[in-house]
């Protein structure tokens, strides 16, 4: 799951597809207008500063903050990654929650996007219902070794505007296998110790990378 996180984010960024009829009804633009938009801000400033963001982590996080996290559903997200433990958590660790893992959410989509090459990019005719406020939008992305890779994005009307919260790789739910591992993990270990390797991770790989050394 992780060796398609490159592949995950670039296609978030450069999907389109066609828009459900009554989404002009929904705040802002349709699901295809806001990923162009989103596509064209994100790359434009990925392209014209790739060499700075490669070595300065709190520079790429700005830049995502800035053109991606408006347009994707955090805290529908993360409700749905804690699962049944939603229920039971505490209004702060609930919060906490969303904040870490969000963060390493999008930080994994900044370093990701660092890699993005749009040649391997296929759009894939849209299904559903024109009417519904949820679509999913499918893709295919090639690997290096030019084998298809099908990711089907989940889109939902929000009074916000349409905005993203799930993508599924091969028939594998991003939120549903994250659901799954950090179940586990809070089982044995409880939330509180899940949220704090999130924010610990967060931090140190906040940092700028440490200068080589001389040889």
């Amino acid at each position: 799951m992780r060796a398609l996180l490159p592949s995950l984010c670039a296609l978030f960024l450069c999907l389109g597809a066609a828009r459900p009829a009554d989404a002009a009804a929904v705040p802002g633009p349709g699901p295809q207008e806001m990923i162009e938009k989103v596509s064209q801000d994100m790359l434009h400033d990925i392209d014209a500063n790739r060499a700075a963001l490669r070595k300065d982590p709190a520079r790429l996080r700005a830049l995502v903050d800035k053109n991606l996290l408006p347009h994707f559903d955090t805290d529908y997200a993360a409700r749905l990654v804690l699962g049944t433990h939603w229920r039971t958590a505490t209004p702060e660790q609930r919060q906490r929650f969303i904040e870490a893992f969000i963060e390493s959410m999008m930080r994994q989509y900044g370093q990701a996007l660092l890699e993005f090459t749009a040649d391997r990019l296929t759009i894939l005719p849209f299904r559903g219902d024109p009417a519904a406020t949820t679509a999913t939008v499918r893709t295919e992305v090639k690997r290096d070794n030019g084998t298809p890779v099908p990711v089907n994005y989940s889109m939902r009307s929000t009074p916000q505007g349409w905005k993203a919260w799930d993508v599924t790789i091969e028939g594998v739910s991003y939120v549903k296998n994250f659901r799954t591992d950090f179940g586990a993990e809070i089982d044995a270990k409880g939330l509180d110790a899940v949220i704090q390797r999130l924010e610990s991770e967060n931090t140190d790989a906040a940092k700028p990378p440490a200068p080589a050394k001389a040889g």
